[in-house]
């Protein structure tokens, strides 16, 4: 029972952070598409945290798979620096209910004896039972950011409580 509340409370954050960048991407206008993020634009930020949100529903890195229609290079379009091309709004969109999918599909095979284990990422040391919190801070992180970018541009953007 515990493994399961635990499983339920990470699934409810972790949409609510997916959502809370959902509302960055719907809300960015075009002019702030390209606008900087620090070294990147704004549509390579958000496709950064999908990607790594994307590898770490894996079970370990050699299980994760690219998708033809989000790293149309393979894995080059997530080890180099930039991806092969630019994704649009849409694509972003679709490419985050696709990683919604693959973190639902990911906990719901969690045991009790995985999320003990290792967390299957040699540059991660931490349990099963912690990657998706150290992914969920990482959206949150690039999320904050891309809302710092839409709020100084005034585009307003929601807290989500739950997802």
């Amino acid at each position: 029972m515990r493994d399961a509340l635990y499983l339920d409370m990470v699934r409810s954050q972790f949409d609510a952070a997916l959502d809370m960048l959902e509302e960055c991407l719907r809300k960015c206008p075009p002019a702030q598409w390209h606008a900087k993020v620090a070294k990147y634009e704004f549509w390579l930020v958000a496709y950064h945290t999908l990607y790594c949100t994307d590898l770490y529903t894996a079970k370990d890195e050699a299980a994760w798979c690219t998708h033809p229609r989000f790293h149309p290079a393979g894995k080059s379009d997530v080890t180099d620096e930039y991806p092969s091309r630019e994704f649009s709004k849409r694509e972003l969109l679709a490419y985050l209910k696709l990683v919604r999918e693959r973190l639902h599909a990911s906990l719901q095979a969690e045991t009790p004896r995985s999320l003990a284990g290792p967390c299957g990422f040699s540059w991660v040391p931490v349990t099963r039972a912690e990657l998706p919190l150290y992914s969920m801070r990482h959206v949150q992180h690039h999320t904050g950011q891309l809302g710092a970018v839409l709020r100084r541009a005034k585009v307003k953007t929601k807290w989500a409580k739950a997802g």
